[in-house]
């Protein structure tokens, strides 16, 4: 069994407690590694690193910063298999989605914000008024980075390169359910060229670990990727601090498909919008809206794909949905299902764990599942599942729509399937989102914002939004002589 190691100081170190938590194997149930929970003293040391790192890092030249991203970026690109093995192991999700998604956006993410970084304006000259004003970004010092189990690397880098690339020195922490990806980026950084102290990587629970860097009074910001109430906690302990937070919480999407819609196009994207990743994305449409019309033959249709998807081991090419991520969240998963038929909906598909042969068979499946049949203001959709689960929502009138699909607490993305623009565009308009999507799923252009409204999170991430997030304007007003 390997034991794993934090990344402080450039180099790898035991967790001060002498402390670990068991890493389970979710296709299989089994543990196969131990993760460091490390605590304060741990976060100490990581904190006290990035500050010795900081005056250097910060400035080198944007030039010297974005050759060692690309430097990043060549050596995950460079061990991508591996990397996806590590990648499919932690999560239970299909080895091919993350060779072909989750590892690539990883390297993607580090090239991005490489680039990105050399076109951001960090400063800039306002004359008139008798005065001259400078207004300069300058990084924020040591920025703590909390990334989910679902998507680990991509949405690690996703935080990590942006403060890096803005002259920020990081403490960072995935998840204590996926940690190995994370962990083997230490090795990457040291190849690449990284000074020691700029990026630090430390594991454990969110209650030792991830409260030791919310509440450390020399982490400048918090940016978070996870649930929504462990983003209030967050909140409580960050804001009296006045550290900046952003904080990508839960989402309960609608997907939105009119009449008009290209029906084929529209339900096999919905399949992946569905049931990708297990379900375990919060961009996935939980809740299916259909207007009236097309209701019974999107139903019919849709309930013959999924039954047609394929739940299997990870590393069996065929299998389109893994496992879920573990044991107890799988329990809750089924726990809703058995919900929704108290709250009086029909299963027309799925709905139960599912055992895999052979290695296995004590692994943490279960199969793709459809409900109709609930009110829009049950708690089965209200409240966010996060697996493979939907529900179908008849509508007959674009208002009822937007009402239906604005009902939740949530306001993280939507999905809007017409074939009229204009009538697309104006639902578009009216919902509360931060994404919207108009007969597309998941197409990213990492240049647009991206967070969610209400309680979906608090700020946004991506392009310009995140390099102003890890950077602080300051103005410098001289009087004209």
């Amino acid at each position: 069994m390997e034991i794993l190691a934090n990344y402080i100081d450039g180099k790898y170190v035991q967790p001060v407690s002498g402390n670990y938590i068991n890493v389970y194997e979710p296709a299989t149930g089994q543990i196969y590694a131990k993760a460091p929970d490390s605590n304060s003293a741990d976060i100490d040391d990581a904190v006290q690193s990035a500050t010795a790192a900081f005056e250097t890092w910060s400035n080198i030249s944007r030039n010297e910063r974005s050759k060692i991203l690309h430097e990043i970026a060549n050596g995950i690109e460079s061990r991508l298999d591996e990397f996806a093995e590590y990648e499919s192991r932690d999560t239970g999700k299909p080895l091919e989605l993350a060779k072909s998604v989750d590892i690539p956006r990883a390297v993607t993410n580090f090239r991005f914000f490489a680039d990105h970084a050399l076109e951001f304006e960090t400063e800039s000259i306002l004359d008139g008024n008798g005065s001259i004003n400078k207004v300069v970004r300058k990084p924020l010092g040591v920025v703590g980075c909390i990334s989910p189990w679902n998507l680990p690397l991509y949405l690690f880098s996703w935080k990590i390169a942006p403060a890096l690339a803005s002259g920020n020195c990081v403490v960072g922490k995935p998840s204590e359910l996926t940690p190995y990806t994370a962990f083997k980026l230490g090795e990457i950084c040291q190849e690449a060229g990284l000074p020691k102290g700029v990026l630090n990587i430390v594991h454990g629970s969110g209650q030792n670990t991830g409260s030791a860097i919310t509440s450390h009074p020399e982490i400048k910001a918090i940016s978070f990727t996870g649930g929504t109430k462990t983003g209030e906690t967050i909140s409580r302990t960050a804001a009296p601090q006045f550290k900046k937070l952003s904080l990508e919480l839960g989402g309960k999407n609608p997907n939105i498909i009119f009449a008009d819609c290209d029906f084929d196009t529209m339900l096999t994207s919905t399949i992946k919008s569905s049931f990708s990743n297990q379900g375990e994305i919060c961009l996935c449409g939980s809740r299916i809206l259909v207007e009236d019309a097309i209701y019974e033959k999107f139903r019919d249709a849709f309930v013959e794909k999924t039954n047609a998807l394929i739940v299997g081991d990870p590393n069996d090419d065929t299998s389109k949905l893994g496992a879920l991520i573990s044991k107890e969240h799988l329990e809750k998963v089924l726990a809703y299902v058995a919900l929704a038929k108290e709250e009086g909906g029909t299963v027309l598909a799925g709905g139960k764990k599912t055992s895999i042969n052979d290695r296995c068979e004590n692994g943490y499946f279960m199969e793709p599942t459809i409900i109709d049949g609930l009110s829009a203001d049950c708690r089965t959709n209200q409240e966010e599942i996060f697996g493979p689960v939907v529900t179908l929502i008849p509508f007959s009138t674009e208002a009822e729509a937007v009402t239906i699909a604005n009902s939740t607490d949530y306001g993280l993305a939507a999905t809007i399937w017409s074939g009229n623009p204009d009538k697309a565009n104006r639902v578009a308009d009216q919902i509360d989102a931060g994404i919207v999507w108009i007969n597309c799923w998941m197409v990213r252009d990492l240049r647009t914002p991206f967070g969610g409204m209400k309680s979906s999170g608090v700020g946004r991430e991506g392009g310009d939004e995140a390099l102003r997030f890890f950077t602080e304007p300051k103005n410098i007003c001289m009087r004209e002589v």
